[in-house]
């Protein structure tokens, strides 16, 4: 990664549904307005590590032509709080857990992802134990904070 390439960070509880959810869109929509980032996804708990994301959210992602190719699970990790510009958060859970592990110099980073979109609501739910519409719902947010996420970029760049 270049010195000066702003990288983000998105996080859920398992990265399962959500947060790969949020990484496949934000790929492609960074990749879609020109914008060079790295981009990753994490969860706070290791539940799932080394798994790929759930079919539910792929089948809903891959519908609205997302790639979730090459994506795995994996826990947050105390260098991802100085590796990453922005640490985004699905929910106020995961906010939580983040800053408890989460030096204080880089608390500045973890935020909603959610608090940057259009969206009246603040949090991203957890769709694991729902249905399709759940997922698709979820999708429906992501690509909304996404939407927002990318204009904070570009206002700050």
């Amino acid at each position: 990664m270049a010195a000066n390439t702003t990288s983000v960070l998105f996080v859920c509880l398992g990265n399962i549904c959500r947060s790969p959810s949020a990484e496949a869109v934000f790929k492609k929509k960074a990749a879609d307005m020109g914008l060079i980032l790295e981009i990753d996804s994490a969860g706070t708990a290791g539940y799932h590590k080394g798994v790929a994301p759930d079919k539910r959210s792929q089948a809903v992602g891959m519908e609205r032509g997302y790639s979730f190719k090459g994506l795995k699970c994996r826990k947050v990790v105390v260098q991802d709080f100085e590796k990453f510009d922005y640490i985004l958060g699905m929910d106020n859970q995961n906010i939580e857990n983040l800053l408890k592990d989460c030096p204080e110099e880089f608390q500045h980073k973890v935020s909603l992802l959610l608090s940057f979109g259009a969206s009246e609501e603040q949090e991203v739910p957890d769709p694991y134990y729902g249905g399709k519409g759940g997922f698709e719902y979820v999708l429906d947010l992501i690509e909304q904070g996404a939407d927002g996420f990318i204009e904070h970029l570009k206002s700050t760049a």
